[in-house]
């Protein structure tokens, strides 16, 4: 019967997917237990793409269990990894199926920097294959019929997802052979292929003759409506791959629609409708006679058609002579009825059956950005505790060091150095002292340059790429066609002002210290000094000594007693707050799986409520009994103040021991300022250059983009003629030979009887047309399926106004085009070929004038704005 149709691959670049997955893997997961476990599996990814892409496929299910099992990773890993342009840029070039290209360049092609267009490509060759494989299936055996049936659902299937989804995946004018409009006619061609395929499986199983007239009208019905979709269509056709295809679809619907009246034939004979018996034989035999008159180079009819006309014979001769039945007209027939057992196959992943996430245990993107915001307010709460408890602590220190506590009490005798100031001198000297700090001061810029030149660096490759991309965009206008670098770019620019917005604030702070650590500078240094020099540096006083044993005294100690045990209750409260720990990447998961998203706000309050509810309450109740402390401190201090003789060495004496107290707990605090400034700018410097990376990266991705349009632009404008019309070859402009007659082009598409073709010729040459009145081909047929007499020598044919090929079928009204034979269709037969009215004994008209193009020769198309990016 007739043949099927199948789908040819589309052919992609190689990506080498290794470098860009392993970076961002080696960056996201360090020093993670995961990390070499995702390594593999990205050396593993890169290995399945290029057995499913990099080779020529078997037309066998094992072939196509790689593509999909590749298509089920891509719809796996596209949620793991940030796939975009600006962030892990992966461009992947793809060739239109259809275009086989010119004789001057490559065929139609597009690079995205997209998995979803990946996604797409991988999915249409899946589809493409599984026609293949179909195709070659026995359908002889059942075992034939039941892997056909179930590979042209698949295929159907596979086109109609992509139909639904390619626009929103590509956010950009796919090529034509992805486009919406194509792969929807494919889905409906599979579809109907699919319905044939269940109808031979019922004729094989001899089922009711009522069933099966049901399912082939089913299927004379979708190869009818993608027969439409390919004529509403204007730029199907142009792809020569429809051009073989259109005929057959026309074919096949008659095909079909004639089986369905010889088994509604049989089914009216068993209950004895003798009439409609032959009406629908009738029927059948002429949409199978024009079949064979038009579609026989395309499909063969002669079984079928045998075995139609038998049982008309048999049928009128048992009429003629027994039953004597008025034979109704088609119109008058019931209708058969439809049966559609054939049902696109949904397309969720994963598709492959021995399919296993190489990606397993690493979450979605979602997730992972949940899990970021999540931390960052962890950390942002773990920060204002910890900081309030600082606080606190740093503002005790204060009010004691104004109060000369517990230096005051310690002082009593006048001539020694305090205990508390010389713990707090050995202290200093132990961190490193004056030298410490100068240190770190001094290095603080030199960090803050090395940050500043990496941003300036990264922000500049962008810069000058966007530069050499505007003058490209002005130079070629509407052909440069890419996304503008402004545009990409502005994601990267604001986390790039982002970050200088960091080193600004970071310079104030900086400047803070400095000017912190200038005013108590010699405080310090006299801390530092030998315990004999510190002595002499303090004044001497000889206050009384009936202080010592007072009741204000021991209350004093007491209350610093209780002041320190609350600092210590401080640090240990700060080390349990910074040791609380949650995966929070099970509560993601589960909202995301719930709900298809995730509210991470909500669910991040709540969660650290819980974890740190408890612990906010305790800082508030150190808070509180510190403040109570004071209050009670300032109140005996003022009792002790008032106890001591007045005079101005024990004046001089205090002031000095307020200064070291204060001193000691600046350079604290200044040290600690200046590590945490150094670890921020090294901290930083690893952030600026993972940002530098992602510069780097985009640039190049976009200098290798910006090669390949230049290249496929260059290709372009050197197919364009230097001018817009051409001169005709001498060899079409010679006159002819006395008395020979019009000489033919050298190329024609259809060459005279007897001619042989050059040494070169073009496609071979088409069976004879048919031979039809000129009254037929002046005017629609009055009948609309006319008897076609085909002869075997036809007379010469007429040059049609533009270039005509094969027959197809179309709808009444356009030229060119052939109508689908329907016994009833809204739509009649056109006629496919008009008879050449020249003189007797010529053959094709001469060549035409200078300038002028050969009537009936295919021209060059006008040259035109390619309708999509050449990348």
């Amino acid at each position: 019967m007739a043949t099927f149709i199948s789908v040819p691959l589309k052919k992609s670049s190689e990506v080498d997917l290794v470098k860009p997955l392993s970076k961002f893997v080696t960056t996201t997961y360090q020093g993670s237990d995961e990390q070499g476990e995702y390594l593999r599996a990205v050396e593993e990814l890169n290995k399945l793409r290029k057995s499913a892409l990099g080779r020529p496929l078997d037309k066998h299910d094992s072939s196509l269990e790689i593509l999909l099992k590749y298509y089920d990773q891509l719809c796996s890993v596209e949620p793991k990894f940030p796939f975009s342009e600006n962030q892990l840029c992966l461009t992947f070039t793809w060739k239109d199926a259809f275009d086989k290209g010119s004789l001057f360049g490559g065929s139609v092609k597009l690079a995205l920097a997209s998995v979803g267009y990946e996604k797409t490509c991988v999915l249409f060759n899946s589809a493409a294959l599984a026609s293949q494989i179909a195709a070659e299936q026995n359908l002889d055996s059942d075992e034939g019929l039941k892997a056909a049936a179930k590979y042209y659902q698949l295929a159907s299937g596979a086109f109609g997802h992509i139909k639904d989804t390619v626009l929103s995946a590509l956010n950009r004018e796919p090529t034509m052979d992805i486009s919406p409009e194509t792969v929807g006619t494919l889905s409906l061609i599979m579809l109907a292929q699919a319905q044939e395929v269940f109808f031979l499986k019922a004729t094989s199983d001899k089922m009711r003759s009522a069933v099966i007239a049901k399912l082939a009208n089913q299927a004379a019905d979708f190869y009818g409506d993608a027969f439409k979709q390919c004529q509403y269509k204007d730029n199907l056709p142009k792809y020569f791959y429809f051009q073989e295809v259109l005929p057959v679809l026309a074919a096949k619907h008659c095909i079909m629609q004639a089986n369905a009246e010889l088994h509604q034939s049989s089914s009216a004979k068993q209950k004895k409708h003798f009439g409609e018996e032959i009406a629908r034989l009738q029927h059948a035999a002429e949409l199978v006679k024009t079949v064979a008159s038009r579609y026989d180079e395309y499909v063969s009819v002669k079984d079928l058609s045998e075995k139609i006309n038998r049982a008309l014979a048999d049928a009128k001769k048992d009429n003629d002579f027994i039953y004597n039945e008025r034979v109704p007209e088609v119109k008058e027939l019931e209708n058969i009825g439809k049966a559609a057992l054939a049902k696109p196959t949904a397309i969720t992943a994963p598709l492959s059956q021995k399919f296993t996430d190489l990606f397993e245990k690493m979450v979605p993107m979602a997730v992972q950005q949940s899990m970021s915001i999540y931390n960052q307010r962890k950390a942002e709460t773990v920060n204002r505790l910890v900081g309030t408890m600082r606080e606190a602590t740093n503002l005790c220190n204060g009010v004691l060091a104004s109060l000369n506590l517990p230096a005051a009490l310690e002082d009593l005798s006048g001539d020694s150095i305090p205990q508390s100031i010389s713990e707090k001198s050995h202290a200093i000297i132990q961190q490193g002292g004056l030298q410490s700090i100068e240190q770190l001061i001094k290095d603080l810029p030199e960090l803050l340059t090395r940050n500043r030149e990496i941003l300036d660096e990264s922000l500049k490759m962008l810069d000058d790429e966007e530069t050499t991309d505007n003058e490209l965009r002005s130079k070629f206008t509407q052909r440069w066609n890419r996304t503008p670098s402004g545009d990409l770019y502005k994601p990267l620019r604001s986390e790039g002002a982002n970050y200088r917005n960091v080193l600004d604030k970071a310079v104030q702070a900086d400047h803070v210290v400095r000017d912190r650590f200038n005013t108590h500078c010699e405080m310090i240094a006299l801390l530092c000094k030998p315990e004999n020099e510190l002595n002499a540096a303090i004044p001497s006083a000889n206050p009384t000594k009936t202080l010592q044993g007072s009741e204000v005294v021991n209350v004093l100690h007491s209350l610093l007693a209780q002041l320190e045990e609350v600092k210590r209750e401080r640090e240990g409260l700060e080390g349990e707050i910074k040791a609380v720990t949650f995966d929070m990447s099970v509560t993601f998961l589960t909202a995301l799986a719930q709900d298809g998203a995730i509210n991470e706000e909500q669910l991040s309050l709540v969660q650290l409520e819980q974890l740190y509810g408890s612990y906010n309450q305790r800082v508030q109740a150190s808070l509180r009994k510190q403040e109570e402390l004071l209050g009670q401190v300032q109140t005996s201090h003022q009792e002790f103040s008032n106890l001591k003789q007045s005079n101005s060495e024990a004046n001089q004496r205090e002031e000095v021991l307020k200064k070291l107290a204060s001193a000691h707990d600046s350079y604290i605090e200044i040290s600690n300022n200046l590590r945490e400034g150094t670890k921020f700018y090294n901290d930083l410097t690893e952030i600026l250059l993972k940002f530098q990376n992602k510069c780097s990266d985009i640039v190049f991705a976009r200098k290798t983009e910006r090669d390949e349009l230049l290249k496929e632009l260059q290709q372009s404008i050197a197919r364009e003629p230097s001018a817009p019309s051409f001169n005709v070859p001498a060899y079409q402009s010679t006159p002819a030979a006395p008395g020979a007659g019009p000489t033919p082009a050298p190329r024609t598409v259809f060459p005279q009887p007897g001619q042989q073709p050059p040494a070169k010729a073009g496609p071979p040459a088409r069976p004879p047309p048919p031979a039809v009145t000129p009254q037929a081909a002046a005017g629609p047929p009055a009948n609309p399926l006319p008897t076609v007499q085909p002869t075997n020598n036809p007379p010469p044919v007429a040059p049609p106004t533009q270039a005509q090929g094969p027959p197809y079928p179309t709808y009444q009204g356009y030229p060119g085009y052939y109508q689908v034979p329907m016994g009833y269709s809204p739509y009649a037969y056109g006629q496919y070929y008009m008879p050449y009215q020249g003189p007797p004994g010529q053959g094709y008209p001469a060549a035409p004038p200078a300038g002028q193009p050969y009537p009936g020769y295919p021209q060059q198309p006008p040259q035109q704005q390619p309708y999509y990016p050449q990348q």
